[in-house]
């Protein structure tokens, strides 16, 4: 295909401009600095926000569709970490009632939805802190679901005490199994005798709820997971008591039901680096 004159004259300029740019090009290329082999270069970075201190303070809302209270203790707030344990409890809580309440649109139930918490220190010492949440969350039905949870902080290794931490196999699990089962199973007993029962039902109650809390009191961490350290004058745990809301050991009507497990007991199964922290 041939062109005419003028067009030849257009095309010879464009192409010498494109030259023009290529070694432009090129010479900004050989005036850049060298990078040494096998350095990268810097990335471009982008400044990260420290996370901010969470501090805990009582919580009241009330609305024609739900009622929130939650109250701490203010001398907690000298354990960052603990604050930030005990904030994500108390926010996992409050999610969960929200999200019920959500559930229902637009409308709102025949009743407030509710959720009380209350944290109480119950242990504070240079070398424990241990912490008691107890309260519930409504959310329709004839009663509130329980909510337990117990803290145990280790302020010297900034980090919580938690049960498969202090008991790591199951041969420990398994002698604090056998120790809780009988004192409740003896608790049943005795509570039946109390109540001069028929001897069909005192068959019956028996039966059922010792299966109950050989159900809920399994060799295993997860079963013991609340506890808190009962001291002795030293400071030093002469016990720990286990914790078991309604349902995991006995009927609603039993309420929470608690078993402290000796120091004697538990230290040849509790971890070397927790061992001190109990008394002998």
């Amino acid at each position: 295909m041939s062109f005419p004159p003028k067009s030849r004259s257009a095309t010879r300029q464009a192409t010498l401009a494109m030259m023009a740019l290529v070694a432009l090009s090129a010479c900004q290329r050989e005036a850049a600095p060298p990078t040494t082999a096998g350095t990268p270069e810097a990335p471009a970075t982008v400044p990260v926000a420290p996370d901010a201190p969470v501090e805990l303070k009582d919580v009241i809302e009330t609305t024609d569709r739900y009622v929130v209270g939650i109250s701490y203790p203010a001398t907690l707030n000298r354990y960052p970490g603990l604050v930030k344990a005990l904030s994500a409890y108390a926010g996992s809580e409050r999610a969960e009632l929200m999200e019920a309440v959500d559930a229902f649109g637009n409308d709102k139930p025949s009743a407030p939805y509710e959720l009380s918490l209350a944290f109480e220190q119950v242990v504070d010492t240079p070398q424990i802190v241990a912490v008691a949440a107890d309260g519930s969350r409504y959310t329709g039905g004839a009663h509130g679901q329980p909510l337990i949870a117990r803290f145990v902080w280790l302020p010297q290794q900034d980090s919580r005490l938690t049960a498969a931490a202090l008991v790591p196999d199951t041969k420990g699990w398994q002698a604090v199994s056998d120790y809780v089962r009988e004192q409740l199973h003896t608790a049943v007993v005795t509570r039946a005798d109390e109540d001069e029962l028929a001897p069909v039902d005192r068959a019956a109650l028996i039966k059922s709820t010792f299966r109950m809390i050989d159900e809920g009191t399994g060799p295993e961490a997860g079963n013991f997971s609340e506890f808190v350290p009962v001291l002795d004058t030293a400071g030093r745990i002469a016990a720990l008591r286990f914790v078991f809301p309604p349902y995991q050991v006995g009927p609603y009507a039993d309420g929470t039901q608690t078993v402290d497990v000796p120091a004697a007991l538990l230290l040849p199964h509790v971890a070397p680096a927790y061992a001190e922290l109990f008394a002998r």
